[in-house]
């Protein structure tokens, strides 16, 4: 990495608490050199306290943005000149875009899962959703694809302490899209397998099937799953395991033996 610093190199931070564990940098600098782009990538551990201050230090050194996780997401976005529209619903920010000192903060989840689905020649505008979860990562999926264009969601999550968030969500999008949501308990299955029947395509934007609920599954059986549906697993692991991405499709395997397309979550990044 030295050799290709200069004093022309900008600057790219990674801010959040704790963060000196993550793999971010490593593979962030390591694309900028293979797609030849004069940036350098690091992570700073900033917390609650000091977000405030932080961004001003992108303003002052002139670093061309930055990525921003826990405990900062929801908290950065009063400190920026402008939120996409996407950053703006779901109340989140995990990207901050320096341009001449105009900071402007974007939620990419979304971004990255809609990418993924056109990267894979499946088109979902116009059509219908059905998806499982309503944490930080489910809600950006769910806000992105209504503003992009999908014509129905259908979100299915428990009755935990994410029900209340994913409420606001589905009144954000009817109001603030031309998409039509609707929200229903996961606990009812007869409901959950009519809209998958009805559906083009699933997503389990949960953390089940991962570390420590590997084997489980948000749907009872694959008797739920009609051949023609796409399966789409969101989640990724985050300890750096070299056979992440292989295990991330493996989970769905019960899916693959139904005949169904099956995205791994990894496409998403």
């Amino acid at each position: 990495m030295a050799e290709r610093i200069t004093g022309h190199t900008e600057l790219i931070g990674l801010m959040a608490y704790p963060i000196r564990h993550s793999s971010s940098p490593a593979m962030q600098n390591e694309a900028f050199a293979k797609l030849g782009y004069d940036y350098a990538y690091l992570a700073f551990e900033v917390g609650a306290d000091e977000i405030e201050d932080a961004v001003k230090a992108i303003r002052t050194l002139k670093m061309r943005g930055s990525n921003v996780s826990m405990p900062n997401k929801t908290l950065v976005g009063k400190y920026l000149d402008e939120l996409s529209p996407a950053a703006e619903l779901c109340g989140a920010v995990n990207t901050i875009v320096n341009d001449n000192g105009h900071l402007t903060g974007h939620i990419t989840d979304g971004i990255g899962f809609m990418s993924a689905l056109k990267d894979n020649d499946i088109d979902v505008i116009g059509k219908k959703m059905t998806i499982v979860g309503a944490g930080g990562a489910a809600t950006a999926i769910e806000i992105q694809a209504a503003l992009d264009g999908v014509a129905e969601i259908t979100i299915f999550n428990r009755k935990d302490e994410f029900w209340d968030r994913a409420v606001s969500t589905v009144e954000k999008i009817n109001t603030k899209t031309s998409c039509h949501a609707v929200l229903y308990d996961l606990a009812d299955l007869d409901k959950l397998k009519a809209e998958m029947d009805d559906s083009f395509i699933f997503v389990n934007a949960t953390g089940v099937g991962m570390k420590p609920l590997e084997g489980q599954s948000v749907v009872p059986d694959k008797s739920y799953f009609r051949p023609e549906l796409i399966v789409i697993r969101c989640s990724l692991l985050s300890s750096g395991d070299k056979n992440a991405f292989h295990s991330q499709r493996g989970r769905m395997q019960d899916n693959e033996r139904s005949g169904n397309d099956v995205i791994p979550g990894f496409r998403c990044i």
